[in-house]
């Protein structure tokens, strides 16, 4: 740093931000080992609940394409997975969601695609 030593009042002030900005952001103390498993395992369930539900209402042709879609668009994948789980909610899927299904529900959740022509002069 200046080579100046370091006023202790000023560590023990930037100590307490510190601990305070990383308590609203994470809603626990910073290093509290408990809290980030319990967070761990949360997310654990949340992940194999939502596989779980997919496993049931998809084909496994439609979740392999929902899976290469994820890896190219995790934001369009996201909001499909929305729509699957919102429909399965309501009762509003009599079968279980196909390839075919699946790229209509796309096309419709997809931005329009422009196309681009280059003329050369």
């Amino acid at each position: 740093m200046s080579g100046y030593p370091e006023d202790p009042e000023l560590a023990e002030l930037r100590r307490r931000r510190l601990q305070q900005l990383q308590e609203m952001q994470g809603g626990a103390p910073a290093g509290n080992p408990m809290y980030a498993a319990a967070q761990q395992a949360e997310m654990e369930r949340r992940e194999s609940e939502r596989a779980e539900l997919l496993r049931k209402v998809m084909t496994p042709e439609a979740r392999e394409r929902l899976a290469r879609i994820r890896l190219a668009k995790p934001e369009i994948a996201n909001a499909v997975e929305q729509q699957v789980f919102s429909l399965a909610a309501s009762g509003r899927l009599p079968r279980a969601i196909d390839d075919a299904t699946l790229r209509a529900l796309l096309e419709r959740l997809m931005p329009e695609r422009r196309d681009i022509t280059i003329t050369r002069r």
